[in-house]
């Protein structure tokens, strides 16, 4: 029997392998039309770094072994052109000679692949624009960074391929941006599994742009500008194209084969295609999910090389073999984190009309008391019924190993009863006593057998932004934890202390619960529910993952491009090595504590004070963080802010235009509610001037951020920056809506300035000069205002005056007179009027 395979690396050469060891007397011809048969196309991004030193590594085999091993006429440097079936005949192509000839076959198998997706985009030709498929693609790219020393790279996809490029060009010490087109990257993971990446790859310092597509591309003498639909545009001295893969089916379609719905080739149970004689595998091909039954397209390398075993076996001996489909199982490193999925996600799940339930936890990779455990959120998604329908883990250690288990749990049809009776390996170094897939198994039954309601993030965001609900929204963690940061509306009652508290609740309102990860939560939940409550729910996944999804999910704007240095190679050796720029300050201060990284480049005042404060509330008491800013005052900043909190600045040192600060974390900062009354700041916002109310929004969120309780009056031209965008229409007298058409519709469309405005260009050139200096705009920092807590009064009397409601001004303010402004400004240690 003559066998020909179109195309190596997974699925090809896996199945030529397979056909020799089942009949060692096949004549069996591969044909490649690149020039390696067989390559680690996974591991290609980390030759980018040399975290995979030799290029060697990457194949898996040459040409000549192959053949001395299997007997197997390998042609590298061919293409298939066309299927003449009725005569079952390939033709063939020498891509280097151009020379055709046919060769006859038996049993064809086609295993092409699947291309990247390149689309027709101005000046995507440019020689700075690469894609990464294959080892010539990697050559390219390793030659561009030996040959140009690229500074500045642009990423365009959030995808497996997008991330691990990013990551790999970050290491080789080239400032990284990613653009993706979705609300979030790594479209495998629902919303709010990906916003914890998005909170790791900012805290990398990767800029990522979000909601955001390539328009085209212009090359400059120096670099290549890359221009978004946002408007914004990008300087990048390499461009990576990682926005996806379509199934390479010109080969399959010519010859009249069918395809699928996906449009891969179609194929049935034994991965035949519509000709009984041709077999197919691999990314061409459309596969069933085994969970929804559709057909899908899911290119990994895992199923290739399953799909090339068995369609070897069912070309061999007949049609022994079923394919049962593909479950979906795949993972992603992530700079210090793992992102694993297996089975199906929210997104797809509604796609497929398949009812669902959902619950997060995070749990440690091994047990708490031993060192060096690391947090792992899981979230299990099941039927109403317990049939798993799939799973996602996000983590720095161990969530290899629980979606393995879980994808092992849903090949097998356990439900998630059964994942509280796995018996899964521990000892303190590896897990726990009660892993976090039993944890995840609990929490699900719980669910099943309504002893535990639980209420979404979306939903519970939902709620509170109608205003409408009467929900008893309550926070059960210590009232230190609600100092330092709380989902707005809540009340503080400690779960230890609220039995003592009950009285204080309306039993016939519905009661949402939190606590910072669930099982406090899930506590208080069941002594409501004891009490006579009936309409009580506990969030999924606690305070932390609310945060993380409601949190800021891009960063844009943080390189300024034009003043971009390259970071020293010296520098990210020693960061690799664990070396620190500061250990001399380490040894003089005699520090044990573990020491912690921060980057704030790129921003400006109060970021970088604003950023540290948060970080430092992370730690214990004792730890080390080293924060590293671009903002030249950041020196003199710290010092006054560690004084105001009581934390120990060690060193402070600048150095090639960037302050490298390293902080001992003394106590607990304060929250700003406890902060002593008199050590308030109180302003009142008169003008709406953008200069005036900038200077505002700084010292507020300054002061905000060194623990102090903030309050901010506005008044008069000051209504103006605490309008909302999307104010409903309202039904006012005509002169109200001659205020409404003449005066700004929010705080970023300010559009004086109080000197040099020069009928509103002065404005104009203020913004662009923010915008180059990467300082945040005034909606930002008014919402960081909001976020962090600040008291946000409007003037009821100036509101009248100026035809404004209230249903016209931004969630979180409050509306007062001169008494209430009089009020907090006797609480204040500083009154400021701007």
């Amino acid at each position: 029997m003559k066998i020909i395979i179109v195309g190596g690396v997974a699925g090809g050469a896996t199945a030529a392998a397979r056909i020799r060891r089942n009949d060692e007397t096949a004549e069996i011809l591969m044909i490649e039309r690149g020039q390696y048969i067989s390559f680690a196309n996974c591991g290609l991004p980390y030759h980018i770094s040399g975290m995979i030193e030799e290029r060697e590594q990457l194949l898996v085999t040459s040409e000549p072994a192959f053949t001395e091993r299997y007997r197997v006429d390998v042609r590298s440097h061919t293409e298939a052109i066309a299927i003449d079936r009725k005569n079952k005949v390939v033709r063939l192509r020498n891509v280097t000679s151009g020379d055709e000839y046919d060769e006859s076959y038996d049993k064809l198998l086609l295993s092409p692949g699947a291309e990247p997706v390149r689309p027709k985009l101005p000046g995507i030709d440019s020689p700075r624009v690469f894609g990464l498929r294959n080892i010539a693609d990697m050559d390219r790219i390793m030659t561009h960074l030996a040959q140009h020393n690229p500074r500045r790279a642009v990423v365009i996809g959030g995808g497996f391929i997008g991330i691990e490029v990013a990551e790999n060009l970050h290491e080789k010490a080239v400032f990284t941006t990613i653009v993706e087109g979705c609300d979030q990257i790594l479209t495998p993971l629902d919303y709010e599994m990906a916003a914890i990446v998005h909170s790791h790859m900012r805290d990398k310092n990767i800029e990522l742009y979000l909601e955001d597509k390539v328009e085209q591309f212009e090359d400059k003498d120096s670099h290549t500008v890359v221009y978004l639909s946002s408007g914004r545009r990008l300087q990048a001295d390499l461009v990576v194209l990682a926005i996806g893969v379509r199934p390479e089916t010109t080969l399959a379609r010519a010859a009249g084969i069918d395809l699928g719905s996906t449009g891969g080739i179609r194929v049935n149970s034994h991965l035949q295609t519509s000709d009984p004689d041709i077999y197919a595998v691999g990314d061409a091909i459309e596969v069933t999910q085994t969970i929804s039954g559709q057909q899908v397209l899911i290119p990994l390398a895992g199923p290739a090389n399953r799909q090339g075993r068995m369609a070897a076996d069912n070309m061999v001996f007949g049609n022994s073999k079923t394919y049962r489909g593909t479950q979906g199982t795949s993972i992603l490193k992530a700079f210090d984190l793992a992102a694993a999925t297996t089975g199906l996600n929210e997104k797809q799940l509604v796609a497929a009309d398949i009812p669902f339930l959902s619950c997060i936890t995070h749990s440690g990779s091994h047990a708490s008391y031993y060192p060096g455990a690391k947090q792992i959120s899981l979230k299990l998604l099941f039927t109403d019924k317990g049939e798993i329908l799939g799973a996602q883990a996000v983590g720095a250690d161990g969530a290899d190993k629980r979606i393995d288990v879980i994808a092992t749990a849903i090949h097998g049809k356990l439900n998630v009863e059964d994942l509280t009776e796995l018996e899964l390996a521990y000892a303190p170094p590896y897990g726990s006593a009660k892993d976090p897939v039993n944890i995840a198994g609990y929490v699900a039954t719980n669910v099943l057998n309504k002893s535990h309601e639980l209420i979404e993030w979306k939903e519970l965001r939902a709620a509170l932004e109608t205003k409408e609900s009467d929900m008893q929204l309550i926070d059960v963690r210590t009232a230190e934890e609600f100092g330092f940061g709380s989902i707005p509306t809540a009340r503080n009652i400690d779960v230890n202390q609220l039995r003592e508290h009950l009285d204080e609740l309306d039993v016939n309102k519905p009661v949402v619960l939190f606590c910072q990860i669930g099982l406090r939560g899930y506590l208080a939940y069941r002594i409501l529910t004891q009490h006579g409550f009936t309409q009580v729910r506990n969030l999924s996944g606690g305070y932390k993952s609310y945060a993380w999804a409601v949190d800021k999910q891009a960063n844009p704007d943080i390189f300024d491009y034009e003043d971009i240095k390259r970071r020293d190679p010296e520098e990210i050796e020693a960061e690799r090595s664990g070396s620190c720029a500061v250990s001399a300050a380490l040894i003089a201060s005699g520090s044990t504590g573990e020491l912690h990284t921060l980057s704030a480049v790129g921003l400006q005042c109060p970021g970088p004070i604003m950023k540290t404060y948060k970080a430092m509330q992370a730690l214990d008491d004792g730890e080390l963080l080293e924060v590293t800013a671009s903002d030249p005052a950041f020196g003199r900043d710290i010092r006054a802010w560690a004084k105001k909190t009581g934390n120990d600045v060690l060193s402070v040192k600048a150095e090639k235009g960037l302050v490298t600060v390293l902080l001992r974390k003394v106590a607990a900062v304060a929250a700003p509610a406890a902060a002593e009354s008199l050590d308030k700041l109180t302003l009142v916002v008169f003008s709406d001037d953008l200069d005036k109310v900038m200077a505002s929004m700084i010292i507020a969120n300054g002061a905000l951020s060194m623990g102090k309780p903030v309050s901010l009056f506005f008044t008069f031209w000051g209504l103006d920056v605490i309008r909302r965008v999307d104010a409903p229409h309202l039904n006012k007298p005509m002169m109200d809506r001659m205020f409404s058409t003449m005066l700004p519709s929010d705080a970023d469309h300010l559009n004086t300035i109080s000197k040099m405005d020069m009928h509103g260009l002065g404005a104009k050139m203020i913004r662009k000069v923010m915008h180059d200096k990467g300082v945040e705009t005034p909606g930002h920092l008014l919402q960081s205002l909001v976020d962090g807590g600040a008291q946000l009064i409007a003037c009821q009397m100036s509101m009248d005056v100026m035809g404004i409601q209230a249903e016209e001004l931004i969630d979180g303010v409050e509306i007062g007179g001169v008494a209430a402004f009089l009020g907090e400004a006797g609480e204040s240690g500083t009154t400021l009027f701007i």
